[in-house]
């Protein structure tokens, strides 16, 4: 039976999967400054559509989680799935690494591990796996961090994805960081070698949408396709086949909102029709442009 699920990007790592009536919910943050223009955030509208609504937050950090998620309950059939280390009282069902969770016929949930706080989640949503990693990745400051720093770091990420071996995942949410400076996207090249998703969607770039664009360019491989989705508001569907075929669809791009129409946002759009790699210098443009920064300014 033909299945079609449709992605869309709202910002950062936040993502929603919607298949029929169920709508699954990613790490949904509108922005440090409310980047998110308000006619690409999730209304009551859209959430009506659905007949069931899963909301996962992977864990506490500000950039994942949106409190204005619990606003939803009041008006619609959500269930939340958080990270075990989260206080949510009645709201929501906590999970720990190593954990599954039947949530309904539709969505079935297995906790994974992290490398920062929280966990990453691997949901069944009628046979399509779809993974999102939260804060799992290699993280490491390749031109600060000590060897020693980073040879536990890379042993730390890679215990974490070993259980993970094996799994066939259609889709994954997986950060590449720009922070990180050189070698950003060790972490994502090597869930793609070991994990091999059918998908991967780079997120966690700080606006940065050259730097998903560019890991798309140079990262894909026979058995990972790799999407970059950086526009807010952008939507994919995936056409899942009877023979095992999968079909990326591209629907229409949306149309870019003017900063007047944002109160209080002060940077504009970033439209992945700007992007422009010539600025940098040297062979590698992440080579000096991505120190570790302050974000708490």
């Amino acid at each position: 039976m033909e299945q079609l699920l449709d992605i869309t990007y709202y910002h950062h790592s936040g993502f929603s999967a919607a298949l029929d009536d169920t709508l699954l919910i990613f790490d949904y943050w509108t922005g440090e400054h409310g980047e998110l223009p308000f006619p690409k955030r999730i209304t009551p509208e859209i959430l009506g559509r659905y007949r069931e609504i899963v909301v996962f937050i992977s864990h506490e950090h500000p950039d994942h989680m949106d409190p204005a998620v619990f606003e939803w309950r009041k008006d619609f059939p959500v269930t939340y799935i958080v990270s075990h280390d989260m206080p949510v009282g009645t709201r929501g069902k906590r999970m720990a690494p190593g954990d599954s969770l039947t949530v309904s016929e539709n969505v079935k949930v297995r906790a994974f591990e992290s490398t920062d706080l929280g966990v990453s989640f691997l949901v069944d949503l009628r046979g399509i796996k779809i993974f999102h990693a939260g804060d799992l990745n290699f993280w490491h400051w390749r031109e600060e961090s000590t060897l020693k720093e980073i040879e536990e770091a890379e042993q730390d990420f890679n215990q974490a994805v070993e259980p993970l071996k094996g799994e066939a995942i259609d889709v994954a949410f997986f950060p590449v960081d720009p922070r990180q400076g050189r070698l950003f996207d060790a972490g994502a090249n090597t869930f793609i070698l070991s994990v091999k998703p059918r998908l991967m969607i780079p997120m966690h770039f700080w606006g940065r949408a050259e730097i998903a664009v560019e890991f798309a360019r140079r990262a894909r491989c026979r058995e990972t396709e790799i999407l970059a989705m950086t526009r807010y508001g952008e939507q994919i569907r995936l056409q899942f086949e009877d023979d095992g075929y999968l079909t990326i669809h591209l629907l229409s791009a949306p149309e870019a909102v003017p900063v007047a129409e944002m109160p209080d946002v002060e940077a504009p759009q970033v439209n992945q029709a700007d992007v422009n790699l010539q600025g940098y210098e040297e062979d590698d443009p992440f080579s000096e442009t991505d120190l570790p920064i302050k974000l708490d300014e």
